[in-house]
């Protein structure tokens, strides 16, 4: 699997461990072994692989930046549900119909709770917040899922707001994996350090205009595989939303004692790099095919207390960088 450093113009090739081994021969495809110790982990057989139901707080509990005011595109405010078991930062876009997006992912492996999990990835989603398609990918530590906390990469799908279809990586039928160099739930290596090294994953999705399949692609143009169309109800036309950030799984969020599961570095936004989790070169896919930085996007951190969201713009950048994570638990958010 190929990384990349950004400290400089330094490039690093880091193979993944299954190809310590050696590689997949021609016309197969790596697929992660699971275990009877994996499914027994699951809270059932039916939610084995995939994310908890979006359950939301109240019918009528939306979300509100720090200042009460509702987070908003083009001057229209986004009416978010409060979801009971997640919290999320992101960077979000809404308006338009979507046919890509991409973003370079800091990668980090943060402090995560043994019935959490952590992510920072990409989604492109479509319908109603309480009935959403969504396809997405970026990295995740997840103990639950892969019997360990190392920082893996993912893809996931729902077709109902994680109600019942869809599930991590190729744990169920959905996706379909062309590659045979790159494995999706494989560990990533190396890790980002504090005031050091940064590394990071290119993830890009973008929809095949003659097909209406979604085709995922990781680093330097290497197709993992696709999303087909027959998938998917809304989104085989388009997304109607695109995010970028971090998200934490825990039924210990919105309550005290708030869970300890980090986003990002575990660091808040305002540290900026070297310390705060980022994404770099940020972009999107409209029907005029350019791919370029959203015209507009809005920041939203669901406890800002616990987790941040930042959209900075660097002196050296041509575009903005967007900054997100936390700590979880700490002094003001108990």
């Amino acid at each position: 699997m190929e990384f990349n450093s950004k400290n400089g113009s330094s490039k690093l090739t880091v193979f993944q461990t299954w190809q310590k081994s050696g590689s997949c021969p021609k016309g197969t495809v790596p697929i992660r072994r699971i275990g009877r110790e994996d499914i027994l982990r699951a809270q059932s057989v039916q939610q084995f692989g995939r994310k908890p139901q979006e359950v939301v707080l109240k019918s009528n509990t939306t979300i509100e930046q720090k200042d009460g005011r509702f987070p908003s595109i083009n001057s229209n405010a986004l009416a978010l549900p409060a979801i009971v078991n997640r919290s999320a930062a992101v960077l979000a876009t809404a308006g338009a119909n979507y046919t890509g997006a991409k973003a370079d992912i800091n990668v980090w492996n943060p402090n995560v709770e043994s019935e959490d999990f952590t992510t920072a990835q990409v989604w492109l989603k479509a319908g109603p917040n309480d009935n959403f398609e969504s396809i997405e990918s970026g990295w995740a530590v997840n103990p639950q899922l892969y019997g360990d906390k190392k920082t893996r990469l993912f893809a996931h799908w729902t077709q109902d707001s994680y109600k019942t279809t869809g599930c991590f990586d190729l744990q169920c039928s959905g996706f379909i994996q062309t590659s045979s160099k790159i494995a999706l739930g494989a560990a990533i290596s190396p890790i980002s350090m504090e005031l050091g090294q940064q590394y990071y994953i290119t993830i890009g999705i973008y929809m095949d205009e003659n097909t209406n399949n979604w085709w995922l692609i990781f680093g330097n143009g290497i197709t993992i595989g696709y999303w087909p169309a027959s998938t998917l109800n809304v989104l085989k036309n388009s997304a109607t939303m695109v995010e970028w950030g971090g998200q934490v799984y825990s039924p210990n969020v919105r309550k005290s004692p708030h869970t300890k599961t980090a986003m990002g570095s575990g660091k808040f936004a305002s540290s900026l790099k070297g310390n705060a989790c980022y994404m770099e070169n940020i972009a999107i896919v409209d029907f005029s095919t350019q791919l370029q930085y959203p015209p507009e996007v809005t920041t939203l951190a669901e406890e800002n207390y616990c987790y941040t969201a930042l959209n900075h713009q660097d002196g050296s950048e041509s575009s903005p960088t967007f900054y997100f994570g936390g700590p979880g638990q700490n002094y003001n958010c108990p």
